[in-house]
């Protein structure tokens, strides 16, 4: 059975940090993509940032480049966001998701999400 569990969300003042995990099972970790993305109260979910295979390319949406880190721990089955300089507009609903293929449009695994709040 396939699962992707978040953990580490909470709340926090503006400026602090937090440490997202996510623990995957049920699949070889080691062979997939994997990224975070995030809904937004009122907004649709979109990307945050991922990570190939190995860890050897990363991508960031533009608004959390400089701020926040991917990195995985294969040997772990988990993958992290780590969460610097939390601003307001950073309040979401925090997923992980897998991926086989790049080339693929949909993600292949989804978290249930952890919650991330951000006050000023």
């Amino acid at each position: 059975q396939v699962q992707l569990v978040e953990s580490g969300g909470g709340s926090v003042q503006a400026g602090e940090s937090l440490r997202l995990s996510c623990a995957a099972s049920g699949f070889t970790f080691s062979a997939y993509n994997m990224a975070w993305l995030r809904r937004a109260p009122g907004k649709e979910r979109g990307f945050v940032a991922s990570i190939t295979l190995r860890g050897g390319d990363t991508t960031y949406t533009d608004s959390v480049k400089g701020r926040f880190i991917i990195f995985r721990d294969n040997a772990k089955n988990t993958v992290y966001l780590q969460m610097n300089s939390l601003k307001p507009e950073d309040t979401a609903v925090y997923f992980c998701a897998a991926k086989l293929s790049l080339g693929n449009n949909d993600w292949d695994y989804w978290g249930q999400g952890t919650q991330v709040t951000v006050s000023s």
